[in-house]
């Protein structure tokens, strides 16, 4: 592709107040949050369910955006891209992830355990910003060249 692929995440909260990770072998065998491609005509919360759906079997709710961030040709993915990562905030009432092939394992964490696990991409600097979510602004942020 030629132009930005626009892309969304989620920061899934299950109801024990603890986060999904996926492993996924695009983004170095690391942890990321899930999510995907919005697809033309498809609005961005629509595309965040959609993906959702697809990838862990989970229904979200509660959905906030939390943060913008753009990446040009990151070493940690495995093909030359240019994203633009829209990533969303929500909740599930399900503990039950089934997988597709975009990632080969999950775990649900508590963000102060973050630091036990290998990071992909943005991933780090994102859940750093929920999980210190009262010392911040109230407000979405832009992070660059990830």
């Amino acid at each position: 592709m030629k132009y930005p692929e626009p892309t969304v995440g989620a920061i899934i909260f299950n109801p024990d107040n603890k986060i999904l990770l996926c492993k996924s072998h695009k983004w170095n065998n690391e942890y990321v949050i899930p999510g995907g491609h919005i697809e033309l005509g498809e609005k961005m919360e629509d595309a965040l369910k959609r993906e959702i759906l697809e990838e862990t079997g989970l229904e979200i709710y509660d959905i906030e955006l939390i943060s913008l961030k753009e990446s040009i040709f990151s070493d940690t993915f495995h093909e030359e891209k240019h994203f633009i990562f829209i990533d969303y905030r929500c909740k599930t009432n399900s503990y039950e992830v089934t997988l597709n092939d975009e990632a080969q394992e999950y775990e649900w964490v508590d963000l102060n355990d973050i630091e036990n696990y290998k990071l992909g991409g943005f991933t780090e600097p994102l859940l750093m910003k929920i999980r210190n979510k009262d010392e911040s602004k109230d407000r979405a942020e832009i992070f660059y060249n990830y």
